[in-house]
This record gives C-alpha cells, sequence and structure tokens, in this order.
C-alpha cells in the first residue's frame, strides 16, 4: 500500500520561510511526478508546484521565485522550499504523487498526502 506523507508546516511571520517535506512508503515500480497542492477555506485546491522524474519543474506564477520544489530518488521524498511567504500562501498543503506500483502498471495511479497546515500571519 502506498503512502504519502507531508511534514514541516507551521505558524510563521511574513517573509519567513518553511520547509514542506513528502515522504512516499510502500512498493513502487518508480515515481514519475511528485508535487504539491495547497487549498485555502472556500477555494478550491489548486496546483503550487510539479516535478518530474528527470527533475524538470512546473510552478504556479504566483510562487514563481519564491518557492522551490526538489525530490531525491533514493529516499522518494519531494521537498518545497518556501521562501518569503505571504498571508495569502495560508493554506492546507497537499503532496501529490504519479507512480507506477510494478512494471506491468504502464498507466500509473495518483496518491495524496493527509495535507499539513500552512499559515502566514503577523
Amino acid at each position: 500500500q502506498v503512502q504519502l506523507v507531508e511534514s514541516g508546516g507551521g505558524l510563521v511571520q511574513p517573509g519567513g520561510s518553511l520547509r514542506l517535506s513528502c515522504a512516499a512508503s510502500g512498493t513502487m515500480f518508480s515515481i514519475n511526478v511528485m508535487g504539491w497542492y495547497r487549498q485555502a477555506p472556500g477555494n478550491e485546491r489548486e496546483l503550487v508546484a510539479t516535478i518530474s522524474s528527470d527533475g524538470s519543474t512546473n510552478l504556479a506564477n504566483s510562487v514563481k521565485g519564491r518557492f522551490t520544489i526538489s525530490r531525491d530518488n533514493a529516499k522518494k521524498t519531494a521537498y518545497l522550499q518556501m521562501n518569503s511567504l505571504k498571508p495569502e500562501d495560508t493554506a492546507v498543503y497537499y503532496c501529490n504523487a504519479h507512480l507506477r506500483r510494478t512494471f506491468w502498471d504502464s498507466t500509473g495511479s495518483t496518491y495524496w498526502g493527509q495535507g499539513t497546515q500552512v499559515t502566514v500571519s503577523s
């Protein structure tokens, strides 16, 4: 069974920094894409950043220049370094992964973590 566990959320002042981690566990053949999404109360879940197995990244315009996504394939872990945080960054941040369980799983499946709260407030 595949599980994604986020950590690193918390309360930080505007302009501060946080580093989120997402660790994948369980049996899997390969992880294609790992990413971070966020959802504020009353809002739809939105894409923050993704990173592919080859290291290519995609970031939302609202976080470009402030956030950095990375991954450690050996540890099956993705990271989101968040700098210059703003109050509008406040949300529950969810880790996402699209992976193949076995060699024969050519399509793959998506998995979600439970989320970690990030609050930016003075």
